[in-house]
């Protein structure tokens, strides 16, 4: 189906929105399937929604937590995608240790850790053999280069088809990734982009016509929904009418 394209007037606007929507979505989750499965990701912007889905008051037992991403550090680095949630949310709410899926980083490899963390999707998804996850929420945003979660420009983990997670590299520095035919497996996809600086690439993304490998979050289309919700600083300029 087509993307959703939605423009907020403030960055206050856009959380208010996202996290109605995430709320909306997570009560559908469970309403349907007795369960929701959500991704989430890093950076400053989702960093408020979580302090505002904290004060939700959601069946937290239903829920159960994944990353679309992670750098490659300790749970307790700064730097830690994992360790901006729990702070900020998930240590704030009732809900169980078991349902939090982190993303390893212990094994000194990524591959490794890569690989444990795809073993276990597998098995909590029950898959078989080439099945993949479907996830009822995955949380993205974009940097100004046009990568999403840890599929950065010209980098290998874009070409990854045939796994669910794969490692990613910035600088020369290891992430751990959704790939991205996993993160178009979900029932729902919502980017949550804010900020000047997205302009440029947002106008790549959404041009009918550009290089995936040079604007990797082109790559993300997903099977159900697919939500950009935007604010009006990372919009200027950019024609939504042909997108």
């Amino acid at each position: 189906m087509g993307k959703i394209v939605e423009v907020l007037p403030s960055q206050a606007d856009l959380i208010s929105r996202s996290l109605t929507l995430v709320a909306e979505k997570i009560r559908e989750a469970i309403a349907q399937r007795e369960i929701c499965t959500i991704a989430l990701s890093g950076g400053s912007t989702p960093k408020a929604l979580y302090e505002a889905i904290a004060k939700q008051n959601l069946p937290w037992e239903k829920i159960h937590v994944f990353w679309g991403d992670e750098r490659y550090v300790s749970p307790d680095h700064p730097d830690s995608n994992q360790k901006m949630a729990r702070q900020v949310w998930l240590d704030r709410v009732n809900i169980p240790s078991s349902n939090i899926h982190p993303m390893p980083t212990a094994a000194g490899n990524p591959e490794t850790d890569a690989l444990q963390h795809q073993t276990e999707l597998e098995e909590f998804f029950a898959l078989s053999a080439g099945e993949m996850p479907i996830f009822d929420i995955v949380l993205l945003g974009m940097g100004d280069d046009g990568h999403t979660a840890s599929l950065f420009p010209h980098t290998e983990a874009l070409k990854v088809s045939d796994r669910l997670i794969t490692v990613g590299n910035k600088d020369g520095q290891p992430r751990l990734t959704f790939t991205a035919p996993l993160i178009n497996h979900a029932r729902c996809v919502i980017f949550i982009v804010s900020g000047a600086n997205k302009q440029a690439a947002l106008t790549q993304v959404f041009a009918p016509e550009a290089d995936s490998f040079t604007y990797p979050a082109r790559l993300i289309q997903p099977q159900g929904q697919l939500w950009w919700l935007l604010d009006e600083s990372a919009t200027k300029d950019l024609d939504l009418a042909t997108s």
